[in-house]
């Protein structure tokens, strides 16, 4: 994944993990970006543990280095610590994950995947276990997500890896 960046951040530096990325070469776009970015994760009907599940799921999918990399603050706070975030991964569906978590999982991979109507099976566990609000909100997290990691990974001038960092939401 390392090469040359095609967009290089600003040179200044505002403290703001948003604002100091390439994102921030447009800061006429931050004033929308950012309080859509609070709004995903404060003001929707899945906790902010649910929210990162999803997030972290989507990273591993489409390869953004940074995305895997990063924690939020508040879903750490919710009780999204390492060991579950291990689970998150591969044969999550044996993991000690949550039946929940796993259907998180399990949507965020079909939505990604193969976004139509999911399979029959599927499709009643997820509305056996959500609100149509929280599929909503799961659709609206996992599409958001997924266009920002799929625009850092075309940007470029990612390293091949990178620590594990917390971060809060910006905003």
């Amino acid at each position: 994944m390392a090469g040359a960046a095609r967009v290089r951040a600003p040179d200044s530096s505002t403290g703001n993990v948003i604002r100091d990325s390439a994102l921030g070469i447009v800061p006429q776009t931050l004033a929308h970006y950012l309080p859509l970015n609070a709004a995903i994760w404060d003001d929707g009907p899945l906790n902010a543990a649910e929210i990162e599940i999803a997030r972290l799921r989507n990273a591993q999918q489409v390869g953004c280095v940074l995305c895997k990399a990063v924690r939020y603050d508040i879903a750490i706070e919710a009780g999204l610590h390492e060991d579950k975030v291990q689970m998150i991964g591969g044969e999550f569906e044996l993991s000690a994950l949550t039946p929940r978590e796993k259907l998180i999982i399990a949507f965020t991979d079909q939505y990604l995947n193969n976004p139509g109507v999911p399979a029959l099976q599927l499709r009643r566990q997820l509305q056996a276990e959500f609100t149509p609000q929280e599929l909503l909100h799961l659709s609206l997290v996992v599409a958001y997500f997924n266009g920002f990691s799929r625009c850092a990974v075309a940007l470029g001038g990612m390293p091949d890896e990178m620590p594990r960092t917390e971060i809060s939401v910006p905003r």
